[in-house]
């Protein structure tokens, strides 16, 4: 997701997405354990930055309520 449709998303997209990728993350770091490594590793990086944002935009949300 781009910042412009996180930003347009309504709340429960947004707690559906950060919960999609907090499981992705989780079976990324789980295969890194099991097999050694992952396929692509910048994609970790890559959730970990979504996630972030994501939780960058609920913040700004509630301050601004």
């Amino acid at each position: 997701m781009t910042l412009d449709e996180i930003r347009n998303a309504t709340q429960e997209e947004l707690d559906q997405h950060e919960e999609e990728l907090k499981r992705e993350l989780f079976n990324l770091r789980f295969q890194k354990v099991i097999s050694g490594g992952v396929e692509n590793p910048m994609r970790v990086r890559h959730v970990r930055k979504e996630i972030a944002r994501i939780k960058t935009v609920i913040r700004d949300r509630q301050i601004k309520k």
